[in-house]
Protein backbone atom coordinates (compact mmCIF):
# COMPACT_ATOMS: atom_id res chain seq x y z
CA UNK A 1 0.00 0.00 0.00
CA UNK A 2 0.95 3.81 -0.53
CA UNK A 3 0.04 7.05 0.49
CA UNK A 4 -3.03 6.96 -2.06
CA UNK A 5 -4.31 3.51 -0.86
CA UNK A 6 -3.62 4.75 2.60
CA UNK A 7 -5.64 7.93 1.77
CA UNK A 8 -8.69 6.62 -0.20
CA UNK A 9 -8.77 3.50 2.79
CA UNK A 10 -8.73 6.41 5.25
CA UNK A 11 -11.76 8.37 3.49
CA UNK A 12 -14.22 5.24 2.62
CA UNK A 13 -13.95 4.07 6.67
CA UNK A 14 -14.64 7.55 7.87
CA UNK A 15 -17.45 7.82 5.50
CA UNK A 16 -19.22 4.76 5.51
CA UNK A 17 -19.34 5.16 9.62
CA UNK A 18 -20.56 8.85 9.31
CA UNK A 19 -23.23 7.56 6.98
CA UNK A 20 -24.47 4.95 9.59
CA UNK A 21 -25.88 8.12 11.61
CA UNK A 22 -27.08 10.54 8.61
CA UNK A 23 -30.20 8.49 7.64
CA UNK A 24 -31.21 7.93 10.89
CA UNK A 25 -31.32 11.14 11.81
CA UNK A 26 -33.36 11.98 8.56
CA UNK A 27 -35.34 9.34 8.88
CA UNK A 28 -36.05 9.42 12.60
CA UNK A 29 -36.97 13.03 12.65
CA UNK A 30 -39.91 12.58 10.23
CA UNK A 31 -41.67 9.49 12.49
CA UNK A 32 -40.90 11.54 15.67
CA UNK A 33 -42.87 14.54 13.85
CA UNK A 34 -45.74 12.63 12.38
CA UNK A 35 -45.63 10.44 16.04
CA UNK A 36 -45.99 14.13 17.73
CA UNK A 37 -48.78 15.47 14.78
CA UNK A 38 -50.71 12.29 16.02
CA UNK A 39 -50.26 13.49 19.57
CA UNK A 40 -51.56 16.70 18.52
CA UNK A 41 -54.08 15.68 16.42
CA UNK A 42 -55.86 13.28 18.18
CA UNK A 43 -55.28 14.48 21.97
CA UNK A 44 -53.73 11.26 22.84
CA UNK A 45 -50.72 11.21 25.27
CA UNK A 46 -49.44 7.95 24.32
CA UNK A 47 -48.02 9.83 21.15
CA UNK A 48 -46.21 12.52 23.23
CA UNK A 49 -44.52 9.51 24.78
CA UNK A 50 -43.58 7.82 21.88
CA UNK A 51 -42.31 11.10 20.40
CA UNK A 52 -40.14 11.49 23.48
CA UNK A 53 -38.94 7.77 23.78
CA UNK A 54 -37.70 8.02 19.63
CA UNK A 55 -36.40 11.42 20.65
CA UNK A 56 -33.82 9.98 22.98
CA UNK A 57 -32.65 7.78 20.19
CA UNK A 58 -32.67 10.40 17.43
CA UNK A 59 -30.37 13.54 19.90
CA UNK A 60 -28.04 10.30 21.02
CA UNK A 61 -27.21 9.39 17.48
CA UNK A 62 -27.75 13.18 16.07
CA UNK A 63 -24.90 14.25 18.46
CA UNK A 64 -22.37 11.28 17.04
CA UNK A 65 -23.05 12.24 13.65
CA UNK A 66 -21.83 15.50 14.08
CA UNK A 67 -18.59 14.76 15.63
CA UNK A 68 -18.23 11.97 12.97
CA UNK A 69 -18.78 14.61 10.40
CA UNK A 70 -16.54 17.21 11.74
CA UNK A 71 -13.73 14.28 12.11
CA UNK A 72 -14.61 13.67 8.45
CA UNK A 73 -13.83 16.83 6.67
CA UNK A 74 -10.72 17.74 8.27
CA UNK A 75 -9.18 15.20 5.59
CA UNK A 76 -9.83 17.56 2.70
CA UNK A 77 -7.13 19.85 4.06
CA UNK A 78 -4.77 16.55 5.52
CA UNK A 79 -4.79 14.01 2.71
CA UNK A 80 -6.74 15.64 0.03
CA UNK A 81 -5.10 19.45 -0.07
CA UNK A 82 -4.53 19.30 -3.93
CA UNK A 83 -8.50 18.27 -4.54
CA UNK A 84 -9.35 20.68 -2.10
CA UNK A 85 -7.52 23.93 -3.81
CA UNK A 86 -8.41 22.62 -7.50
CA UNK A 87 -12.30 22.02 -6.88
CA UNK A 88 -12.69 24.86 -3.04
CA UNK A 89 -14.26 27.49 -4.84
CA UNK A 90 -17.12 24.94 -6.35
CA UNK A 91 -17.45 22.44 -3.87
CA UNK A 92 -17.11 25.46 -0.86
CA UNK A 93 -20.06 27.20 -0.96
CA UNK A 94 -22.59 24.11 -1.08
CA UNK A 95 -20.30 22.95 2.56
CA UNK A 96 -20.84 26.38 4.15
CA UNK A 97 -24.62 26.89 3.30
CA UNK A 98 -25.02 23.12 4.63
CA UNK A 99 -23.39 24.04 8.00
CA UNK A 100 -25.04 27.79 8.30
CA UNK A 101 -27.78 26.92 7.25
CA UNK A 102 -29.34 23.61 7.17
CA UNK A 103 -27.38 22.58 10.22
CA UNK A 104 -27.96 25.43 12.22
CA UNK A 105 -31.58 25.44 11.46
CA UNK A 106 -31.47 21.69 12.85
CA UNK A 107 -29.54 22.71 15.74
CA UNK A 108 -31.79 25.60 17.01
CA UNK A 109 -34.98 24.05 16.44
CA UNK A 110 -33.60 20.61 18.21
CA UNK A 111 -32.99 23.07 21.12
CA UNK A 112 -36.85 24.75 20.99
CA UNK A 113 -38.27 21.29 20.72
CA UNK A 114 -36.04 19.18 23.88
CA UNK A 115 -36.73 22.42 26.19
CA UNK A 116 -39.83 23.64 24.58
CA UNK A 117 -42.17 20.94 25.91
CA UNK A 118 -43.92 22.83 28.68
CA UNK A 119 -43.07 25.86 27.67
CA UNK A 120 -44.23 26.15 24.16
CA UNK A 121 -47.97 25.55 22.49
CA UNK A 122 -48.74 22.43 21.21
CA UNK A 123 -48.77 23.83 17.96
CA UNK A 124 -45.36 26.02 17.97
CA UNK A 125 -44.00 23.21 19.24
CA UNK A 126 -45.35 20.32 16.72
CA UNK A 127 -43.76 23.59 14.59
CA UNK A 128 -39.98 23.17 16.17
CA UNK A 129 -39.71 19.01 15.34
CA UNK A 130 -41.16 19.62 11.65
CA UNK A 131 -38.93 22.22 11.27
CA UNK A 132 -35.46 19.82 12.60
CA UNK A 133 -36.85 17.47 9.95
CA UNK A 134 -36.57 19.59 7.59
CA UNK A 135 -33.32 20.92 8.40
CA UNK A 136 -32.01 17.16 8.15
CA UNK A 137 -33.47 17.35 4.51
CA UNK A 138 -31.75 20.38 3.54
CA UNK A 139 -28.54 19.08 4.77
CA UNK A 140 -28.53 16.01 2.62
CA UNK A 141 -29.37 18.49 -0.21
CA UNK A 142 -26.36 20.23 0.13
CA UNK A 143 -23.68 17.46 0.96
CA UNK A 144 -25.56 16.26 -2.26
CA UNK A 145 -24.97 19.03 -4.31
CA UNK A 146 -21.18 18.87 -3.61
CA UNK A 147 -21.00 15.46 -4.66
CA UNK A 148 -22.79 15.82 -7.40
CA UNK A 149 -20.26 18.23 -8.76
CA UNK A 150 -17.50 15.25 -8.77
CA UNK A 151 -19.75 13.01 -10.57
CA UNK A 152 -21.19 15.38 -13.37
CA UNK A 153 -18.96 18.45 -13.08
CA UNK A 154 -21.32 21.78 -14.35
CA UNK A 155 -21.34 25.38 -13.58
CA UNK A 156 -17.79 26.31 -13.53
CA UNK A 157 -14.63 27.32 -15.61
CA UNK A 158 -11.37 26.02 -15.20
CA UNK A 159 -8.98 29.41 -13.98
CA UNK A 160 -5.17 28.90 -13.51
CA UNK A 161 -5.94 25.45 -13.09
CA UNK A 162 -8.58 25.43 -10.83
CA UNK A 163 -12.40 24.95 -11.36
CA UNK A 164 -14.30 28.00 -10.48
CA UNK A 165 -17.73 28.68 -10.29
CA UNK A 166 -19.38 30.33 -13.03
CA UNK A 167 -23.09 29.60 -12.31
CA UNK A 168 -24.99 28.73 -9.12
CA UNK A 169 -27.77 27.51 -10.61
CA UNK A 170 -26.41 24.99 -12.87
CA UNK A 171 -24.88 23.52 -9.53
CA UNK A 172 -28.57 23.79 -8.26
CA UNK A 173 -30.14 22.36 -11.38
CA UNK A 174 -27.22 19.40 -11.94
CA UNK A 175 -29.40 16.63 -13.14
CA UNK A 176 -26.97 14.47 -10.87
CA UNK A 177 -28.89 16.05 -8.00
CA UNK A 178 -32.68 15.44 -8.97
CA UNK A 179 -31.48 11.85 -9.94
CA UNK A 180 -29.45 11.64 -6.64
CA UNK A 181 -31.53 13.28 -4.23
CA UNK A 182 -34.72 11.61 -3.85
CA UNK A 183 -32.65 8.16 -4.10
CA UNK A 184 -31.43 9.10 -0.99
CA UNK A 185 -33.88 10.37 0.73
CA UNK A 186 -36.12 7.44 0.36
CA UNK A 187 -33.61 5.26 1.85
CA UNK A 188 -32.75 7.70 4.61
CA UNK A 189 -36.35 7.81 5.65
CA UNK A 190 -36.19 3.27 5.34
CA UNK A 191 -33.30 3.48 7.51
CA UNK A 192 -35.43 5.43 10.29
CA UNK A 193 -38.48 3.44 9.79
CA UNK A 194 -36.72 0.29 9.99
CA UNK A 195 -34.77 1.30 12.94
CA UNK A 196 -38.23 2.16 14.88
CA UNK A 197 -39.78 -1.15 13.90
CA UNK A 198 -37.00 -3.47 14.63
CA UNK A 199 -36.58 -1.94 18.16
CA UNK A 200 -40.52 -2.15 18.35
CA UNK A 201 -40.69 -5.84 17.55
CA UNK A 202 -37.96 -6.85 19.80
CA UNK A 203 -40.49 -5.12 22.71
CA UNK A 204 -42.92 -7.34 21.40
CA UNK A 205 -41.14 -10.26 21.57
CA UNK A 206 -41.11 -9.48 25.27
CA UNK A 207 -44.45 -8.41 25.57
CA UNK A 208 -43.36 -4.90 27.41
CA UNK A 209 -45.57 -2.05 26.57
CA UNK A 210 -47.67 -4.15 24.08
CA UNK A 211 -49.90 -1.10 23.13
CA UNK A 212 -47.30 1.37 23.33
CA UNK A 213 -44.89 -0.09 20.40
CA UNK A 214 -47.61 -1.60 18.25
CA UNK A 215 -48.67 1.93 17.73
CA UNK A 216 -44.79 2.65 17.07
CA UNK A 217 -44.60 -0.48 14.85
CA UNK A 218 -47.85 0.73 12.63
CA UNK A 219 -46.29 4.31 12.19
CA UNK A 220 -42.63 2.71 11.48
CA UNK A 221 -43.96 0.00 8.88
CA UNK A 222 -45.75 2.28 7.09
CA UNK A 223 -43.06 4.79 6.64
CA UNK A 224 -40.67 1.96 5.52
CA UNK A 225 -43.50 -0.10 3.19
CA UNK A 226 -43.80 3.52 1.36
CA UNK A 227 -40.43 4.07 1.03
CA UNK A 228 -39.15 1.21 0.01
CA UNK A 229 -41.84 1.28 -2.90
CA UNK A 230 -41.02 4.96 -4.29
CA UNK A 231 -37.15 3.73 -3.64
CA UNK A 232 -37.52 1.24 -6.74
CA UNK A 233 -39.15 4.20 -9.06
CA UNK A 234 -36.04 6.84 -7.82
CA UNK A 235 -33.33 3.95 -8.02
CA UNK A 236 -34.94 3.50 -11.41
CA UNK A 237 -34.72 6.81 -12.24
CA UNK A 238 -31.12 6.96 -11.46
CA UNK A 239 -30.16 3.85 -13.82
CA UNK A 240 -31.72 5.10 -16.84
CA UNK A 241 -29.88 8.55 -15.91
CA UNK A 242 -26.21 6.46 -15.14
CA UNK A 243 -26.25 5.27 -19.00
CA UNK A 244 -26.55 8.72 -20.34
CA UNK A 245 -24.03 10.54 -17.85
CA UNK A 246 -21.31 7.46 -16.84
CA UNK A 247 -22.31 4.03 -18.94
CA UNK A 248 -18.84 2.93 -17.57
CA UNK A 249 -20.52 2.49 -14.15
CA UNK A 250 -23.49 1.09 -15.13
CA UNK A 251 -21.43 -1.70 -17.43
CA UNK A 252 -19.23 -2.27 -14.54
CA UNK A 253 -22.24 -2.78 -12.49
CA UNK A 254 -23.35 -5.78 -14.77
CA UNK A 255 -19.98 -6.80 -15.29
CA UNK A 256 -20.22 -6.02 -19.21
CA UNK A 257 -17.09 -6.23 -21.28
CA UNK A 258 -18.44 -5.99 -24.79
CA UNK A 259 -21.39 -4.28 -26.43
CA UNK A 260 -24.40 -6.05 -25.09
CA UNK A 261 -27.36 -8.05 -27.61
CA UNK A 262 -30.46 -6.68 -28.42
CA UNK A 263 -32.37 -6.70 -25.74
CA UNK A 264 -29.79 -6.74 -23.18
CA UNK A 265 -29.78 -9.17 -20.28
CA UNK A 266 -29.34 -8.65 -16.61
CA UNK A 267 -27.00 -10.67 -14.59
CA UNK A 268 -27.97 -12.20 -11.79
CA UNK A 269 -24.84 -14.10 -11.05
CA UNK A 270 -21.14 -13.89 -13.02
CA UNK A 271 -18.05 -14.90 -12.51
CA UNK A 272 -15.99 -12.37 -13.84
CA UNK A 273 -11.98 -13.03 -14.37
CA UNK A 274 -10.97 -9.29 -14.74
CA UNK A 275 -7.42 -10.15 -16.02
CA UNK A 276 -8.94 -11.41 -19.14
CA UNK A 277 -12.15 -9.08 -19.28
CA UNK A 278 -14.42 -11.81 -19.62
CA UNK A 279 -17.16 -13.81 -17.08
CA UNK A 280 -16.44 -17.52 -17.19
CA UNK A 281 -20.07 -17.88 -16.19
CA UNK A 282 -22.93 -16.17 -16.25
CA UNK A 283 -27.09 -16.71 -14.93
CA UNK A 284 -29.20 -14.14 -17.21
CA UNK A 285 -32.53 -12.81 -16.92
CA UNK A 286 -33.18 -11.75 -21.08
CA UNK A 287 -34.08 -8.74 -22.07
CA UNK A 288 -34.35 -7.18 -18.18
CA UNK A 289 -31.12 -4.63 -18.39
CA UNK A 290 -32.76 -3.14 -21.51
CA UNK A 291 -35.94 -2.56 -19.70
CA UNK A 292 -33.70 -0.47 -16.87
CA UNK A 293 -32.02 1.38 -19.30
CA UNK A 294 -34.63 2.38 -21.43
CA UNK A 295 -37.84 1.71 -20.17
CA UNK A 296 -38.35 -1.10 -23.10
CA UNK A 297 -37.41 -4.83 -23.42
CA UNK A 298 -35.00 -2.93 -26.71
CA UNK A 299 -31.75 -1.70 -26.91
CA UNK A 300 -27.89 -2.31 -26.22
CA UNK A 301 -25.54 -1.24 -23.57
CA UNK A 302 -21.92 -0.44 -24.68
CA UNK A 303 -19.47 -2.54 -23.22
CA UNK A 304 -16.45 -1.98 -20.88
CA UNK A 305 -14.05 -2.75 -23.45
CA UNK A 306 -15.75 -0.04 -25.77
CA UNK A 307 -16.07 2.79 -23.62
CA UNK A 308 -12.72 1.97 -22.56
CA UNK A 309 -11.05 2.45 -25.61
CA UNK A 310 -13.78 5.52 -26.38
CA UNK A 311 -11.90 7.51 -22.64
CA UNK A 312 -8.16 6.40 -23.81
CA UNK A 313 -8.91 8.90 -27.25
CA UNK A 314 -10.79 11.55 -24.78
CA UNK A 315 -9.07 11.07 -22.05
CA UNK A 316 -5.95 10.06 -22.84
CA UNK A 317 -3.99 6.78 -21.95
CA UNK A 318 -4.76 4.47 -18.74
CA UNK A 319 -7.18 2.30 -17.04
CA UNK A 320 -10.53 3.96 -17.45
CA UNK A 321 -12.08 0.48 -15.84
CA UNK A 322 -13.20 0.69 -12.29
CA UNK A 323 -12.84 -2.53 -9.53
CA UNK A 324 -15.54 -4.16 -11.33
CA UNK A 325 -16.23 -7.09 -8.92
CA UNK A 326 -16.42 -4.59 -5.88
CA UNK A 327 -18.99 -2.79 -8.20
CA UNK A 328 -20.87 -5.73 -9.22
CA UNK A 329 -21.43 -7.35 -6.03
CA UNK A 330 -22.07 -4.04 -4.10
CA UNK A 331 -25.03 -3.58 -6.90
CA UNK A 332 -26.67 -6.77 -5.79
CA UNK A 333 -26.39 -6.52 -2.12
CA UNK A 334 -27.84 -3.42 -2.47
CA UNK A 335 -30.77 -4.41 -4.73
CA UNK A 336 -31.27 -7.92 -2.68
CA UNK A 337 -31.71 -5.98 0.52
CA UNK A 338 -34.25 -3.02 -0.70
CA UNK A 339 -35.82 -5.81 -2.05
CA UNK A 340 -36.14 -7.77 0.90
CA UNK A 341 -36.75 -4.54 3.28
CA UNK A 342 -39.92 -4.23 1.20
CA UNK A 343 -41.19 -7.77 0.88
CA UNK A 344 -40.99 -7.66 5.36
CA UNK A 345 -42.62 -4.30 4.92
CA UNK A 346 -45.86 -5.64 2.83
CA UNK A 347 -45.86 -8.42 5.41
CA UNK A 348 -45.62 -6.53 8.23
CA UNK A 349 -48.38 -4.13 6.89
CA UNK A 350 -50.73 -7.42 6.55
CA UNK A 351 -49.76 -8.97 9.85
CA UNK A 352 -50.65 -5.58 11.64
CA UNK A 353 -53.67 -5.38 9.93
CA UNK A 354 -55.01 -8.31 10.90
CA UNK A 355 -54.31 -8.04 14.27
CA UNK A 356 -51.78 -11.71 14.28
CA UNK A 357 -48.85 -9.79 14.62
CA UNK A 358 -47.62 -9.43 18.46
CA UNK A 359 -48.57 -13.62 17.83
CA UNK A 360 -45.95 -13.97 14.92
CA UNK A 361 -42.92 -14.41 17.15
CA UNK A 362 -41.25 -15.53 13.70
CA UNK A 363 -41.73 -12.57 11.84
CA UNK A 364 -41.07 -10.12 15.26
CA UNK A 365 -37.45 -12.37 15.54
CA UNK A 366 -36.70 -11.73 11.45
CA UNK A 367 -37.83 -7.59 12.09
CA UNK A 368 -35.19 -7.25 14.84
CA UNK A 369 -32.16 -8.37 12.90
CA UNK A 370 -33.73 -6.38 9.19
CA UNK A 371 -32.57 -3.07 11.20
CA UNK A 372 -29.21 -4.25 9.61
CA UNK A 373 -30.89 -3.85 5.72
CA UNK A 374 -31.08 -0.49 5.19
CA UNK A 375 -27.51 -0.36 6.36
CA UNK A 376 -26.34 -2.81 4.13
CA UNK A 377 -28.40 -1.30 1.08
CA UNK A 378 -27.23 2.19 1.72
CA UNK A 379 -23.32 1.32 2.21
CA UNK A 380 -23.17 -0.69 -1.01
CA UNK A 381 -24.83 1.60 -2.89
CA UNK A 382 -22.64 4.48 -1.59
CA UNK A 383 -19.53 2.11 -2.78
CA UNK A 384 -20.81 1.38 -5.86
CA UNK A 385 -21.66 4.88 -6.15
CA UNK A 386 -18.10 6.37 -5.52
CA UNK A 387 -15.86 3.45 -6.94
CA UNK A 388 -17.77 3.33 -10.18
CA UNK A 389 -16.44 6.88 -10.80
CA UNK A 390 -13.17 5.56 -10.32
CA UNK A 391 -10.63 6.32 -11.70
CA UNK A 392 -11.87 9.61 -11.59
CA UNK A 393 -11.85 11.68 -8.55
CA UNK A 394 -14.11 15.12 -9.99
CA UNK A 395 -15.67 12.73 -13.51
CA UNK A 396 -13.23 13.65 -16.32
CA UNK A 397 -11.31 16.75 -14.60
CA UNK A 398 -9.42 14.81 -12.06
CA UNK A 399 -7.90 11.48 -11.46
CA UNK A 400 -7.93 10.28 -7.91
CA UNK A 401 -4.41 9.49 -7.63
CA UNK A 402 -3.55 13.51 -8.62
CA UNK A 403 -5.65 14.66 -5.93
CA UNK A 404 -3.99 13.26 -2.72
CA UNK A 405 -1.83 15.53 -0.62
CA UNK A 406 1.66 16.19 -1.78
CA UNK A 407 3.53 16.71 1.32
CA UNK A 408 2.01 13.79 3.51
CA UNK A 409 3.79 10.99 4.33
CA UNK A 410 2.71 7.23 4.61
CA UNK A 411 3.38 6.83 8.58
CA UNK A 412 1.60 10.21 8.94
CA UNK A 413 -1.62 8.91 7.12
CA UNK A 414 -1.09 5.82 8.86
CA UNK A 415 -1.13 7.36 12.19
CA UNK A 416 -4.48 9.00 11.32
CA UNK A 417 -5.97 6.09 9.87
CA UNK A 418 -5.16 4.41 12.74
CA UNK A 419 -6.03 7.70 15.69
CA UNK A 420 -9.88 7.79 13.57
CA UNK A 421 -10.64 4.12 13.53
CA UNK A 422 -9.80 4.11 17.35
CA UNK A 423 -11.74 7.53 18.00
CA UNK A 424 -14.90 5.89 15.73
CA UNK A 425 -14.34 2.93 17.40
CA UNK A 426 -15.05 4.43 20.56
CA UNK A 427 -18.18 6.26 19.55
CA UNK A 428 -19.33 3.05 18.27
CA UNK A 429 -19.27 1.03 21.36
CA UNK A 430 -20.78 4.23 23.19
CA UNK A 431 -23.90 4.97 21.15
CA UNK A 432 -24.57 1.16 20.98
CA UNK A 433 -24.56 1.37 25.19
CA UNK A 434 -26.50 4.62 25.07
CA UNK A 435 -28.86 2.88 22.90
CA UNK A 436 -29.46 -0.63 24.78
CA UNK A 437 -29.62 1.15 27.33
CA UNK A 438 -32.75 3.66 26.78
CA UNK A 439 -34.42 0.78 24.46
CA UNK A 440 -34.19 -1.37 27.54
CA UNK A 441 -35.81 1.28 29.91
CA UNK A 442 -39.73 0.24 30.97
CA UNK A 443 -41.44 3.43 29.77
CA UNK A 444 -44.49 3.19 31.78
CA UNK A 445 -48.08 3.57 29.76
CA UNK A 446 -48.97 5.50 33.21
CA UNK A 447 -46.80 8.14 34.55
CA UNK A 448 -45.02 7.02 37.44
CA UNK A 449 -46.43 10.40 39.62
CA UNK A 450 -49.61 10.03 38.66
CA UNK A 451 -50.00 6.06 39.53
CA UNK A 452 -48.72 7.64 43.08
CA UNK A 453 -51.86 10.12 42.83
CA UNK A 454 -54.37 7.50 42.62
CA UNK A 455 -53.80 6.47 45.66
CA UNK A 456 -51.84 9.37 48.09
CA UNK A 457 -51.80 13.49 46.91
CA UNK A 458 -48.41 13.59 49.35
CA UNK A 459 -44.57 11.99 48.52
CA UNK A 460 -42.82 9.95 50.97
CA UNK A 461 -41.49 13.37 52.52
CA UNK A 462 -44.55 14.87 52.66
CA UNK A 463 -44.72 17.04 49.99
CA UNK A 464 -48.18 17.42 48.15
CA UNK A 465 -47.55 16.31 44.88
CA UNK A 466 -50.54 17.52 43.25
CA UNK A 467 -49.57 21.23 43.91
Amino acid sequence: MDVLDLARLQFASTTIFHYFFVPVSIGLALIIAIMQTMYVVKKDDTYKRMAKFWGTLFLINFAVGVVTGILQEFQFGMNWSTYSRFVGDVFGPSLAIEGLAAFFLESTFIGIWVFGWDRLSKRVHLLSIWLVSLGTILSAFWILTANSFMQNPVGYEMVDGRAQMNSFSEILLNPHVWSQFPHVLLTAFATGAFLVVGISAWKLLRKQEVEFFKKSFNIGITVATLASVIVLFTGHQQAQYIVQSQPMKLAAAEAQWNTSDDPAAFNVFANIDTENRVNTHELQIPGILSFFAYNEFSGSLKGMNELQAEYEEEYGPGNYIPPVKTIFWSFRAMVGSGSVMLLLGLLGIFLARRETLVKNTLYLKVMVFAIALPFIANSTGWIMTEMGRQPWVVFGKMKTEDAVSSSVTFNEVLFSLISFTTMYSILAIVTVFLFVRHIKKKNHNVPEIDQQNEHDPYDKEGTNIVS
